[in-house]
């Protein structure tokens, strides 16, 4: 039987959330920096596309408290691990568009 956290979510359901939200996070940060920022060389190396990833991190901690995760209860563990997901899936996701010279 699974236990549930203070938010009525179960261990697993919690998990699979937050984790769901930092992987599509950063996959729509990578596109939003490729939008915005370019896939042009030079835009690799343009320091907007990590702000951009850093926006994103904190723009999943209030829509994961709408779906009904208790941010909370988030320990340093869980922080990071949002955050080097997010990272993750940004940098594959907007180096695949950086090396395929797909233009906006």
């Amino acid at each position: 039987m699974a236990t549930e956290s203070a938010s009525g979510l179960s261990d697993h359901m919690r998990g699979v959330t937050v984790t769901t939200s930092a992987c599509l996070g950063g996959i729509l940060a990578g596109l939003a920096s490729a939008v915005v920022v370019g896939t042009t060389p030079e835009a690799a190396a343009d320091i907007q596309a990590v702000l951009i990833m850093g926006i994103a991190v904190f723009a999943q901690y209030p829509i994961l408290k709408l779906v009904g995760v208790d941010i909370g209860e988030f320990g340093i563990k869980d922080n990071l691990f949002v955050s080097f997901m997010t990272f993750c899936l940004w940098f594959i996701t907007y180096a695949i568009l950086l090396t395929s010279a797909v233009s906006f």
